[in-house]
């Protein structure tokens, strides 16, 4: 059912005035340091091609992530769906009779306290693990997984970038994801739309079109009216568009809208990162897309340069809410990016 929920400029900040959260503040606060450590300024019109390629000890220190020290939040969202979080996305896990099926898995390091809170809710073990993408903080964890036995599920095309590794170019740094090894590959991959029928529930996993990478999976349960989007919405900050590994800003529009489609305006929504939300959020979030992505259009179109249009500001009136820009993984460089390659 298609969510009917339009919103102006005006109607858009009085909804969100003042909901700066946790997460929020955590994000910023994490992304000076990496700005801080790499000596980069995210303003300058070439960060992405001078920026130092990190190491995941590098990059965890950049972060300022502590896997000894950090602790795994649970809650619960629904009957049977929980979330947790920790280091990395957020962790979807649907509970029952079948088992654990759990979408994204954060990092090996915490995996023994992943498993202690699926534990405390009643689990025993991880049965499937889905990835939403390739990317360390949210697939690095099938290192751990995998060789256990979990079955894990992705799109084809995250499998082929986790298998192969490459440069993840954050803009501001750039992190060398190494290949994984055979037993933290996904077994079971899909195109489009794939169904998986467990602990009472049909799982849906659905891939839109290319989005913040090449092989984005939305994961819907059905039962509880949720979804989880992965990193396609950001709930703590503006999306990074990974442009070198397929994204782009038109797909992750089009991921958006047809998720929210799919969905009820009573609908739960996970986002890859930041605190769990509503049907409303995702619909101002693709009003925020949608608008930004005008405006660098346009500027674009007047044969302006990638420093001209940083210098613009196209995010002000956005940046109470999901700023500041300059603390994101180069946002408005990134719909540049991708616009630009059209």
């Amino acid at each position: 059912m298609q969510s009917k929920i339009s919103l102006t400029p005006a109607s858009y900040m009085i909804e969100r005035k003042g909901e700066t959260t946790m997460h929020q503040l955590i994000q910023i606060f994490s992304w000076a340091l990496l700005i801080g450590s790499s000596h980069i300024a995210l303003a300058h019109n070439h960060a992405d091609a001078e920026a130092e390629v990190l190491g995941l000890d590098e990059l965890t220190d950049a972060f300022g992530w502590d896997f000894d020290s950090t602790n795994i939040v649970t809650e619960k969202v629904a009957e049977g769906l929980y979330v947790l979080f920790g280091v990395g996305g957020n962790i979807g896990v649907s509970l029952g009779e079948d088992g654990v099926l759990i979408v994204d898995n954060q990092f090996p390091q915490v995996m023994d306290k992943i498993e202690a809170a699926i534990a405390e809710i009643g689990g025993n073990g991880v049965d499937y693990a889905i990835n939403t993408h390739w990317h360390f903080d949210h697939a690095e964890g099938n290192n751990a997984l995998g060789p256990k036995g979990t079955t894990i599920v992705a799109h084809k095309n995250a499998r082929i970038d986790m298998a192969r590794g490459g440069i993840v170019n954050l803009v501001i740094s750039k992190y060398d994801q190494q290949p994984y090894p055979k037993k933290a590959l996904p077994v079971f991959t899909y195109d489009d739309r794939m169904q998986i029928h467990f602990n009472d529930n049909e799982i849906e996993l659905f891939h839109f079109s290319p989005a913040h990478t090449n092989g984005d999976t939305a994961v819907i349960f059905r039962k509880q009216n949720a979804i989880h989007l992965g990193d396609v919405f950001n709930n703590s900050g503006y999306p990074f568009v990974d442009v070198d590994s397929g994204g782009g800003i038109d797909g992750m529009i089009t991921f958006c809208e047809r998720a929210l489609a799919e969905l009820g305006p009573e609908a739960i929504i996970i986002p890859g990162h930041g605190p769990v939300t509503d049907a409303s959020a995702l619909s101002r979030y693709i009003y925020m897309l949608k608008t930004v992505r005008s405006r660098i259009a346009a500027m674009i179109e007047d044969g302006k340069t990638i420093q001209e249009v940083v210098d613009a500001k196209p995010t002000s009136d956005f940046d109470a809410v999901y700023g500041p820009e300059t603390a994101s993984l180069g946002f408005v460089n990134r719909v540049y990016t991708s616009l630009s390659q059209q």
